[in-house]
């Protein structure tokens, strides 16, 4: 059997309403967070996407017991035996990484393989590390495998990160919540993913001030104090950016229900500033247009900066606005392998170095295109609608990382979508 591809028919335009699932980015390190709760944790509004279904049988090989009712998973980490994830799952996903916290916390001692994931950038874990070593972790690495011990217990500290990264901040987070004393981390990743992990981990009794903002205080609290929780995941707002971009490059009117509209600022401004009309409510977000698309520049950044998971949906936008677009790429160094798929599709574009000058006007044709990545994979999608005749899209596992039934809500507002068998690729 081989793998699936989608095949787009295009011309077709998008209107509706579409339910937001609950945010992966989210999801995965509240799942790792409950090995901290040494019980039967809750999560809600869980994706149903195979990076979650990846990260449950890694917290099953660590001993814990992970079961799935629709969109709720129930993950018991009382019998945990285990710190040692396998490479044979944590390479199949970067955000295996995630573990590596909580597992200090917990027994003190961690061994988790390097991650995979995505080739979108080396995203490097130094910055994880070091992190970590200021509270007391002492590393070695053994055949690809991270050893990780306190040979003095965690010991609260204060670090400086020399960029907000989303990651290393989790790890610090869920390591710094049982360390002895105040940890304080400055400069830390202001993402909404990172204030609902502070809120699970604050139900779960630690005690965190400030998540959300550029320094944030956590005063450690025996692991013996902290105790299992339910929580419910926010709306993922690059879903929701997602469908937004497919409802401006059609017209729409397309509604994306279960977001919190401040989530996605900079790109609901980014969407004016191209010639949409958007109307909000307190968890909606609906996009329209009936004038033709202007171009803008871009410049990805942390949050509350324009996201770059964005990116390449917003590149699509600026590949059919009547002028030239620069869009350019501070997060990741390799995330514009997308714009050479877009290109066979009729794109105008010009990459020099981190930037991507974009010239619009153009008429996309329908051509097989490969995915690259997980947002790629979903702007391709959307290309294939507005696209001359029909596109077919290969390499579609990286899309099923990170959206629940892409193919069935884009049906739902319209699309002529379909996914089928395929020994081919691109």
């Amino acid at each position: 059997m081989g793998k699936e591809s989608i095949l787009v028919r295009g011309n077709r335009t998008l209107s509706g309403e579409v339910k937001i699932s609950g945010a992966k980015n989210s999801a995965l390190k509240l799942m790792a967070a409950s090995i901290l709760g040494q019980g039967e944790s809750i999560i809600q509004n869980v994706p149903d996407i195979s990076d979650i279904a990846i990260m449950s049988d890694v917290l099953r090989r660590l001993g814990a017991t992970v079961t799935r009712t629709d969109h709720s998973l129930t993950i018991d980490t009382q019998e945990l035996d285990s710190y040692s994830t396998p490479y044979e799952l944590v390479s199949r996903m970067r955000a295996s990484i995630s573990v590596l916290g909580p597992l200090i916390g917990r027994f003190g001692q961690a061994k988790v393989a390097m991650p995979g994931g995505c080739q979108i950038g080396a995203r490097k874990i130094d910055m994880h590390l070091v992190g970590l070593e200021a509270l007391g972790v002492s590393f070695d690495v053994d055949h690809g495998t991270l050893i990780a011990t306190t040979p003095e217990g965690l010991k609260g500290s204060q670090v400086m990160l020399e960029f907000p990264s989303v990651g290393a901040t989790e790890n610090m987070l869920m390591a710094a919540v049982v360390a002895e004393g105040t940890t304080v981390i400055d400069n830390a990743a202001r993402e909404p993913e990172i204030v609902d992990l502070c809120n699970m981990l604050c139900e779960m009794g630690a005690k965190i001030d400030g998540g959300g903002s550029v320094s944030i205080e956590i005063e450690g609290v025996p692991l013996e104090d902290l105790h299992p929780c339910t929580h419910t995941t926010i709306g993922d707002r690059i879903e929701a950016g997602t469908f937004l971009a497919g409802g401006a490059l059609t017209g729409g009117p397309v509604t994306v229900q279960g977001i919190d509209p401040d989530y996605l600022r900079m790109a609901i401004m980014k969407l004016k500033a191209m010639g949409c009309d958007i109307a909000c409510g307190d968890d909606y977000v609906t996009v329209t247009r009936s004038r033709p698309l202007m171009p803008a520049d871009i410049q990805t950044l942390p949050h509350p900066g324009f996201p770059t998971d964005l990116q390449a949906q917003f590149m699509l936008l600026a590949t059919l606005a009547e002028g030239t677009s620069v869009i350019t790429e501070n997060v990741f160094e390799n995330r514009f392998m997308f714009a050479s798929e877009l290109m066979r599709m009729g794109a105008d574009i010009a990459i020099e170095d981190h930037h991507a000058i974009v010239h619009g006007g153009q008429t996309l044709q329908g051509a097989p295109v490969s995915s690259t990545d997980l947002r790629a994979g979903a702007a391709l999608v959307l290309a294939g609608i507005v696209a001359e005749g029909y596109t077919t899209i290969y390499d579609v596992e990286h899309i099923d990382r990170g959206y629940e039934d892409y193919v069935g809500k884009l049906r739902s507002l319209g699309a002529d979508v379909s996914r089928a068998e395929s020994n081919v690729r691109a």
